[in-house]
């Protein structure tokens, strides 16, 4: 059995990250192992935590979530990070950062389950040596 996926989450407000967390429970091929408050928090515990999927608001006090994205990128190059914004707004400059992937955050439940299953699916594959 493989692992689970790895997932931080990182977003200002602690509604909505509770109410994140609540999707992946009882998935037992999810695991979230942290949950940051902003860009800057999201960049101290990303390394720490070695999460395989990062969720990042945009707009956060003290560092954006692009600027974060840009910055975790730098340490962490194979990280995948979902980009999770109101209505679009930061989506190019977060993918321009780096960022995998966005969604909105009016997403179906089962829009994000995928959208985080397919980047790990992706980054399993890339990282599996070729015969």
């Amino acid at each position: 059995m493989e692992e689970p996926i790895r997932i931080m989450i990182t977003d200002d407000n602690e509604v909505v990250r509770e109410g994140l967390i609540s999707i992946f429970e009882g998935h037992k091929d999810l695991q979230v192992v942290g949950q940051a408050v902003d860009g800057l928090d999201a960049l101290d515990k990303a390394e720490k935590l070695q999460p395989d999927i990062i969720l990042m608001d945009g707009q956060m006090p003290r560092m954006d979530g692009p600027e974060a994205i840009r910055r975790i990128k730098k340490i962490m190059p194979d990280v995948k990070i979902l980009f999770l914004t109101v209505y679009g707004d930061y989506a190019g400059d977060a993918l321009a950062a780096g960022a995998s992937w966005y969604l909105t955050k009016d997403c179906r439940r089962q829009d994000l389950l995928e959208a985080v299953r397919a980047l790990a699916q992706s980054a399993r594959l890339k990282a599996k040596p070729t015969s």
